[in-house]
């Protein structure tokens, strides 16, 4: 029925007439330009903190390898934890802000912080400032509404410029240009990091590219973006759109469609079975940010040794499960049920992450990343899954709960796992893959007993 139906609304926008007025409403240029963006910063921001935290060291031999890495993991606990908890003093102002029909706000504003904030870093390289300037760019950026408030604004635009017909469609496509914008920027940010210089400061193409994207992205949206003329009836109806901020999985499959909802009166299974949801998502939430707050590192660290080139084909790597997991659910949702999806990826990350565990060459390490092809399935499913069991008076706030719950179980996660790497760099470094492995693995206890419920639950929405 899904597939039925986001096949009818493709063909609906096809025939439809296009006008430049429809195309200025278009959100996806600046979805793509900024994801691009963030690909080249994120490897300049990467080997900016190695290079400067390499020079502090004299020599290197295997105690100061470890003082490396030790290092810049104690760099990214703290920028992540700016990072992460800022956007929770402003997101909120700028979101109500966007919904009293200044939608543009919670675009413009965090791209602008992006722009300013990320500039910092070619000061950075070029004048040999401390690297610790970083940590007043992610408090800006935060403050900023950083992506928790631009992914929203995004959302909310998406279904502003959509019908109810195709705004299932709309969410798809902005999430499938997310992941090939990141996949293209990741790809080629390698090559540009070691090939292409303008100055004889490595890492400054990236940079200067980076921010010549956010500010054609905030050019853009002041002086081309134009808000959708129609009032949107989801919106109307429930006061707001999703405000929670997306993690590494949460960008995908937005645009599930959903049946009607079940209400969660008292008495009802439908409150246990959303306990249960919350806590797998929260326990593999925690897994895979255990698993990506630590694997630059791991790839920097002997074995690998990865450079700025391989660094690139590792993050399209992971932009490339973005396009998996979507096919996964586009083709599959027509047999299997939400629940069954949700255990299908979460099995996929798990024998992925143990095989990382293990990698000690470089095509291992692509097999691993091949095995967790549906690792993004989970977190966005389940949203959807909740969706269809909650009144629209409850979404916001349910969702707000669980978005909180996340981000507070993320912080706390990237300060233990990078801890834990510390400890064990020298003994074992893949500790933390069988980590979240193992708590992967206690994921699947709640999902799996709300499986017995859903049958349930879904005869009780019939009737």
């Amino acid at each position: 029925m899904q597939k039925t139906i986001l096949v009818q609304s493709l063909k609906d926008r096809l025939k439809a007439p296009t006008t430049m007025a429809n195309v200025r409403t278009w959100i996806e240029p600046v979805v793509a330009a900024a994801q691009v963006a963030s690909s080249f910063y994120d490897t300049a921001l990467l080997f900016a903190v190695k290079n400067y935290y390499n020079h502090s060291i004299a020599s290197l031999n295997t105690s100061d390898s470890y003082m490396l890495q030790k290092s810049i993991s104690n760099f990214y606990i703290i920028h992540n934890l700016i990072l992460g908890l800022a956007p929770l003093l402003s997101a909120y102002i700028l979101a109500k802000i966007g919904d009293r029909q200044r939608r543009k706000v919670t675009i413009i504003v965090p791209l602008f912080g992006y722009l300013i904030s990320r500039s910092l870093l070619l000061l950075v390289i070029l004048l040999d400032w401390p690297i610790e300037v970083m940590f007043g760019s992610a408090a800006l950026n935060g403050l900023t509404g950083w992506f928790t408030t631009y992914w929203a604004g995004v959302m909310a635009w998406a279904s502003e410029s959509s019908s109810e017909q195709s705004r299932s469609l709309k969410f798809i496509v902005i999430e499938l240009v997310y992941g090939i914008a990141g996949f293209i920027g990741s790809l080629s940010s390698g090559h540009i990091f070691v090939s292409v210089r303008i100055t004889n400061h490595q890492g400054t193409t990236l940079v200067i590219g980076s921010i010549s994207l956010y500010a054609f992205c905030l050019l853009y949206s002041i002086f081309v973006l134009k808000v959708p003329q129609h009032e949107n009836t989801g919106i109307a109806n429930h006061g707001h759109v999703s405000s929670e901020e997306p993690t590494e999985s949460s960008k995908l499959l937005g645009g599930i469609v959903k049946e009607p909802p079940l209400s969660t009166t008292s008495g009802t299974p439908s409150r246990g079975f959303i306990t249960l949801l919350f806590a797998s998502a929260i326990l593999y939430n925690v897994a895979v940010d255990g698993c990506v707050d630590v694997l630059s590192l791991f790839l920097l660290n002997k074995p690998l040794n990865f450079n700025p080139e391989y660094i690139g084909y590792a993050n399209a790597a992971g932009y490339m499960i973005f396009v998996t997991s979507f096919l996964a659910v586009f083709v599959s949702s027509r047999w299997f049920k939400d629940v069954s999806l949700i255990l299908i990826g979460i099995a996929s990350f798990i024998g992925g992450i143990f095989i990382m565990a293990f990698v000690r060459w470089t095509f291992l390490f692509f097999i691993a990343r091949a095995v967790m092809m549906f690792a993004l399935i989970p977190l966005p499913t389940i949203r959807s899954t909740l969706s269809k069991h909650i009144q629209g008076s409850s979404y916001g706030k349910l969702f707000a709960v669980l978005q909180l719950s996340l981000a507070i179980s993320g912080v706390l996660t990237s300060v233990v796992f990078n801890k834990i790497y510390q400890v064990t760099l020298e003994t074992f470094n893949g500790t933390c893959f069988i980590i979240s492995g193992n708590i992967a693995i206690f994921s699947l206890i709640p999902i799996s007993v709300s499986a017995y419920k859903y049958p349930v639950l879904q005869a009780i929405r019939r009737g």
